[in-house]
């Protein structure tokens, strides 16, 4: 979720993206002697403190160096190797867990059917969800304290917006082709060479904002920018805020991230739009005429949401764009490259789209039917996905894996999900890509269920599994499913001649699809 390329390039791109801001660095050039000496006496403290509360995780094996100077540069080298070195450990300790370094600790990777239903199965006072991204994130300074304590937002996801998926599928589909036809802009029959993740981006923010809240908004240009910018503005906050003592945190947060300002941005948008709303609450109730039935109304009618300040519910809403928009504009621009270097799939994929669509037209019910365009997207996931790990957690006390290990108090652990679906005893040819393997499982066995885009189990792990699992998991899919539909039915799409499918690079346990390369389109000759 971070930035992106591959190699040096790339990595000097990451760096700059990632670097302190401007006021940081000049203020620290500019620094005085004893303002010198004041922050490398805080970074001893700071370092000094960061070791003595780790967890003592030496009865577990290592992937990588061992040594502390081993470990140093085994978190050094995890930045752009960690999909490399996590399946290295899965390999070689196969079903038994092992840890690797990354900048900042130790963590503790599984794998295996009866330790990963250990971590999903566990209490949140035993293994916190909430904790691991708090740690990574620093959620209580870049998304808020409110947003932190009190997630009343995730059974919002997890019921509302599920329930409404079909309801508002007009919508979806109405802004997805809408945000399609004006981003592309093709003319007549030609080609037409575009940046293919800059415009998904688009196509993802404009879709996922008429949903979240509404048509007045999503398309406003600078909303859009604003949501595509801000989940590296709480990257870099995280990363800056982790340079300091946590006793330092809100200060850090407050004065050198990037996360106020976007905030108080997206406060001037929908600031406006929540005080009408609330005019028409106080007037009406919870229903009048015309009410949009969007994310919004449904954050401010819960009793908590209610209550709520500007700055909290704009908080909420920017925490969806920040979980969603990224991971779903990523997942759809592994699928747009997979299916451009592959084009000898257009056709079935597009016949199955045509023949649902003539009977069924289109809504949420045909998009269950379009079994091929299921599996197309979740072999891609399978290949590339959006992390080489997933359903990280941090152990609230010692906790007791099944196995008999220990994960001391303190402890990151998470699971080696893109090892697990790249296992030859898993997947048949684990290592080729088959965009209809899980069309011919189900033509196989009957079990639509089991091998949709959606469903979960210790194998696959693409939106977690068990009491957390991706909440948000059948929005997602509807949008991607209809996006991918819509391409095959309405534009041939091709890479430029002589250009390989683009790579994905990995940042940390973070995988991303190829930023820069671009995918051509035209208008399908009918």
């Amino acid at each position: 979720m971070v930035a992106w390329f591959k190699r040096v390039p790339p990595l000097n791109s990451l760096i700059m993206q990632l670097q302190v801001p401007t006021a940081l660095s000049d203020g620290i050039q500019g620094a005085s002697g004893l303002a010198g000496i004041a922050v490398a006496a805080f970074a001893v403290a700071f370092v000094v403190a960061k070791l003595s509360k780790r967890p003592n995780l030496d009865a577990i094996p290592t992937a990588g160096s061992k040594t502390w100077l081993g470990s140093w540069w085994a978190g050094i080298q995890f930045i752009t190797k960690a999909p490399d070195i996590v399946r290295e450990g899965y390999e070689k300790h196969k079903g038994t867990p092992f840890k690797v370094a990354d900048m900042h600790r130790w963590k503790v990777v599984l794998s295996g059917h009866n330790l990963i239903e250990d971590v999903s199965k566990a209490s949140d006072d035993e293994l916190s969800l909430a904790e691991a991204a708090n740690d990574e994130f620093k959620v209580k300074y870049t998304l808020g304290h409110d947003v932190y304590y009190n997630p009343y937002h995730v059974p919002i996801i997890r019921s509302q917006l599920t329930r409404n998926v079909g309801i508002l599928y007009p919508d979806i589909r109405d802004e997805m082709v809408t945000a399609f036809e004006e981003t592309l802009d093709l003319r007549g029959n030609e080609w037409k060479s575009v940046p293919a993740f800059q415009t998904i981006q688009k196509v993802v923010s404009r879709t996922s904002n008429r949903i979240f809240v509404g048509l007045r908004l999503c398309r406003n240009p600078d909303w859009i920018d604003l949501n595509t910018q801000f989940a590296l503005d709480v990257a870099k906050g995280a990363l800056i805020i982790g340079l300091f003592p946590n006793v330092l945190a809100p200060l850090i947060a407050r004065f050198m991230t990037s996360v106020p300002g976007s905030t108080m941005r997206a406060m001037e948008h929908l600031g406006p739009i929540i005080e009408d709303r609330r005019k028409h609450l106080e007037e009406h109730g919870q229903d009048w005429a015309d009410k949009p039935n969007d994310f919004l109304s449904w954050l401010m009618d819960h009793p908590d949401g209610s209550r709520a300040s500007v700055k909290e519910l704009t908080l909420r809403i920017l925490s969806l764009n920040f979980a969603g928009l990224h991971t779903t504009s990523i997942s759809f621009a592994q699928a747009l490259y997979d299916l451009a270097a592959n084009p000898q799939y257009m056709r079935p994929l597009r016949e199955e789209v045509e023949a649902i669509v003539e009977t069924d037209g289109w809504s949420k019910e045909a998009l269950a039917k379009m079994r091929k365009i299921d599996s197309f997207l979740k072999e891609s996931q399978r290949m590339d996905g959006i992390s080489c790990v997933s359903m990280s957690r941090k152990a609230m006390k010692d906790f007791t894996l099944s196995d008999g290990t220990v994960l001391p108090q303190g402890t990151i652990v998470t699971i080696a999900s893109q090892a697990t679906r790249l296992d030859n005893a898993i997947y048949e040819n684990a290592d080729m890509f088959d965009p209809l393997r899980f069309a011919n499982m189900h033509e196989e066995d009957g079990d639509d269920a089991k091998h949709s885009f959606v469903s979960t189990n210790a194998e696959y792990l693409a939106f977690a599994h068990g009491r957390h699992a991706c909440p948000g998991r059948f929005f997602v899919a509807t949008a991607l499913k209809s996006m991918l539909a819509h391409v095959v039915l309405s534009y041939d799409i091709k890479l430029e001649d002589n250009v390989s499918r683009p790579r994905s690079s990995p940042i940390g346990v973070h995988i991303v699809a190829h930023p820069t390369a671009k995918v051509m389109f035209r208008r399908r000759a009918h």
